[in-house]
C-alpha cells in the first residue's frame, strides 16, 4: 500500500527502452525498485515511436510491440509530423497513458519495464525534445494528468514536466572533460548541462562527478547538486550457485574454467581504454584467456585493432581472447562470478558500476586510479593502476594472474566495500532527497546532501 505522506514521483524511460540496456538503464531500474520499496507511487514516461493518434484500445499492444524492436526504427511519418508541429507551435505536449489490462503478457520486458504505477508514452519524445532544444534553446514542456510532485529525469534530457519539481541526474561530464572520447555535439551538451543546472535540483552519482560539475560550472549553488551514489540489487542467482554448479555451467555455456579467465565487461569505446588493456595483455604473454563482453560503440574498431592480429594470428584464433557483443544479465553475472579477476581500466567514469557489481560477487577487481573509480574502490578493495600506462596495466594483470593471496584479499575487501553501497543505504539517500524536495515551499532543494554513512562521506 502506498504511504499517503510520500510524494508521487515520475521517471523517464529513455535508457530503459534500449533493447540491450545501459549502465543508466540499470540506474533507472534500481531507482524505481528502491522508490517502490519505500512506498512511492511511480509514473514511467517513455518516448517510443508510436503514433500519438493510435486507437486507445491498441495502445498497450503497440507499446509492447515497439518496445520489443531490437533497434530504433527509421523516422516515421508520424514522427515527422510531430516534429513539425513541435517546431512550428512550441506548446505543451501531453503523453498518453498506456492502459495495462493484463491482456498482453509482459514477463519478457521486466528488465526494461521496472516498478511503476502508471505508464505513459509520447511518440518520439526524446528525439523531438532534442530538436526542440536546438531550435528554441529551452526545454520541451510536457503535462501529465494528476501530475507527480517530483519528475526525476535519470539522464540529462531537454524536457520539463509542468507542475512538478524537475530534477536531473548528471552521471558524468565525459563530453566536456574528455571530449576526444565521445561523439556528442559539445556545444549542445554544454548548453544542455547548463539548463539542467538551472532546474529545481541535480543529482549525481559520486563525489568525483559532483566536484567536476561544481568546478566546470562555478556559478551553481552547491546546495543544488546532491550525490546519492548508486546501488545494485544483489544478483541472488549468481551468489547462490555453488562452486560445482558454477564450474559446470561455465564449461557447458562458454567452454571456460572457473577462476581460469580474466574478464572485461562494459561498452567498447575510447574512454573504456580497451586498446591499452589489449596491448598490456598481449605484451604480458599471460596464458589465461581474456574474455571481453560489450557492444561495439563509437571508434571501437580502433580500440580493438590488436584483436585483428597479434604474433601473425588473430587473438581469437589463438584462443587468448574471447569476445561477446552481448549476454543476458543472468549469464553475464555468472561470468563475473567465475572470473579469476575483472579488469576495468577505464580512463574516466561517473561511477563505474562494473567495479561494484564484481566486488559484490566477491570477484577481485583491477581498475584505474582516476575519477570515481578510485573513490568507489577506496582503500584496498581493488588493485589500482594508471590507465594511461600500458606497463602499469601489464604489471597489474600479471599480479592478478599469478598471486592467489592477492586475489583472496581483494575478494574479501571488495565484498566489504560493496556493502557500503547496499540498496538499504541507497534507499535512505533517495528518501531524504525526495522528502526534502517535496517539503520545500517553492519545490526547490533546501538541503545540500542526504544522510551518508561516515565511511561513504569520506570515500
Amino acid at each position: 500500500m502506498k504511504a499517503s505522506s510520500l510524494p508521487h514521483i515520475a521517471l523517464d524511460g529513455f535508457n530503459l527502452a534500449m533493447p540491450r540496456g545501459t549502465g543508466v538503464a540499470t540506474y533507472a531500474q534500481t531507482l524505481s525498485h528502491t522508490a517502490q520499496a519505500l512506498g512511492y507511487a511511480i509514473d514511467l514516461i517513455y518516448g517510443l515511436n508510436i503514433p500519438n493518434s493510435v486507437n486507445p484500445a491498441l495502445r498497450e499492444v503497440m507499446f509492447f510491440s515497439t518496445l520489443n524492436e531490437e533497434s530504433a526504427a527509421a523516422p516515421s511519418k508520424s514522427f515527422k509530423r510531430s516534429l513539425r508541429r513541435a517546431l512550428m507551435s512550441p506548446g505543451v505536449r501531453r503523453p498518453h497513458e498506456i492502459p495495462i489490462t493484463g491482456d498482453v503478457i509482459t514477463e519478457s520486458f521486466r528488465h526494461r519495464l521496472p516498478a511503476y504505477d502508471r505508464l505513459f508514452n509520447l511518440g518520439s519524445l526524446f528525439n523531438i525534445s532534442n530538436r526542440y532544444f536546438e531550435r528554441f534553446k529551452r526545454f520541451l514542456p510536457i503535462e501529465l494528468p494528476n501530475p507527480p510532485a517530483i519528475m526525476h529525469w535519470t539522464y540529462p534530457l531537454p524536457i520539463r514536466l509542468r507542475n512538478a519539481c524537475n530534477i536531473y541526474t548528471i552521471h558524468d561530464l565525459v563530453p566536456l572533460r574528455l571530449p576526444h572520447t565521445s561523439s556528442e555535439d559539445k556545444r549542445f551538451h554544454r548548453r544542455l548541462i547548463q539548463e539542467c543546472l538551472r532546474a529545481d535540483h541535480v543529482v549525481t552519482v559520486s563525489n568525483s562527478s559532483r566536484e567536476d560539475i561544481l568546478r566546470l560550472f562555478p556559478n551553481v549553488d552547491p546546495k543544488q547538486v546532491t550525490n546519492t551514489y548508486q546501488a545494485i540489487i544483489p544478483d541472488t542467482a549468481a551468489l547462490s550457485i555453488d562452486a560445482d554448479q558454477l564450474a559446470a555451467r561455465l564449461k557447458s555455456l562458454f567452454d571456460l574454467t572457473a577462476d581460469g579467465y580474466l574478464l572485461y565487461f562494459g561498452a567498447l569505446e575510447p574512454k573504456k581504454n580497451i586498446g591499452r588493456l589489449l596491448e598490456a595483455y598481449v605484451s604480458s604473454d599471460i596464458a589465461t584467456p581474456l574474455v571481453i563482453v560489450g557492444a561495439q560503440g563509437w571508434r571501437s574498431d580502433e580500440e580493438l585493432r590488436l584483436l585483428r592480429g597479434a604474433h601473425g594470428s588473430t587473438l581469437s584464433s589463438l584462443g587468448r581472447v574471447r569476445q561477446f557483443s552481448y549476454l543476458p544479465r543472468d549469464l553475464l553475472m555468472l561470468l563475473v562470478r567465475g572470473a579469476k579477476a575483472v579488469t576495468f581500466p577505464s580512463i574516466y567514469e561517473g561511477f563505474g558500476l562494473p567495479v561494484l557489481e564484481a566486488m559484490s560477487l566477491g570477484t577481485p577487481v583491477l581498475t584505474s586510479n582516476t575519477s570515481s573509480l578510485r573513490e568507489i574502490a577506496r582503500g584496498d578493495a581493488a588493485l589500482l593502476i594508471d590507465p594511461y600506462d600500458v606497463g602499469d596495466i601489464r604489471s597489474g594483470l600479471l599480479k592478478m594472474d599469478e598471486d592467489p593471496t592477492l586475489r583472496a584479499r581483494l575478494s574479501a575487501a571488495g565484498r566489504l566495500r560493496a556493502q557500503e553501497f547496499s540498496q538499504e543505504r541507497y534507499a535512505t539517500r533517495i528518501d531524504d532527497l525526495y522528502r526534502s524536495l517535496s517539503a520545500a515551499p517553492d519545490a526547490r532543494a533546501i538541503r545540500p546532501e542526504p544522510r551518508l554513512q561516515h565511511s561513504e562521506a569520506s570515500a
